[in-house]
């Protein structure tokens, strides 16, 4: 009897995780828009802390609202429900502008080259950078593709940890 109530307890809290969606008023406004006057490392040591808690990785996204294909992916991500709410669900994704008004030279320095924009890294949520990428990776036949989107937010999320580990164990 103890299990049947375990197994509905378990069933109920799985299907309103699943049915919680994320809305752009959820989100912390470094994940919202590109802003000339933020400072990057401040957000950037908000995004971390919200990734340790939450047990995701960081999603930095380095352009700007004059470049047209940052404007591309967020208008990409607006018409694809699955692909937003994977990607919030999965990462906290943090804005970094970079324009004419406010390169963010210091915080850029940091990072391996951008390739173009808008360009992205993954980090862990100890600030461990994993991956540079350049996203017209994340385009096929030119446009930005859900499949793609998708394999790339599965891959690069954060791994679950085993029953058996401890996130703060001794070595």
């Amino acid at each position: 009897m103890r299990y049947l109530f375990f197994l509905i307890v378990l069933v109920v809290f799985n299907t309103n995780a699943a049915t919680t969606k994320i809305t752009a008023a959820d989100l912390p406004n470094y994940s919202k828009r590109y802003n000339e006057k933020s400072d990057p490392f401040k957000d950037a040591a908000a995004a971390i802390a919200l990734a340790n808690k939450t047990h995701r990785n960081v999603l930095i996204e380095i352009g700007g609202n004059w470049c047209t294909w940052c404007n591309k992916m967020d208008d990409f991500l607006e018409k694809n429900p699955q692909v937003y709410q994977a990607l919030h669900s999965k990462f906290v994704l943090l804005k970094v502008n970079v324009s004419d008004v406010n390169e963010n030279k210091a915080f850029m320095s940091s990072l391996p080259p951008v390739l173009g924009y808008p360009h992205m890294y993954v980090s862990t949520s100890t600030g461990k950078m994993i991956l540079s990428k350049d996203t017209a990776q994340l385009q096929k036949n030119g446009q930005y593709d859900v499949d793609v989107w998708l394999k790339f937010i599965n891959q690069w999320q954060a791994k679950p940890i085993a029953a058996t580990e401890h996130r703060f164990a001794k070595q």
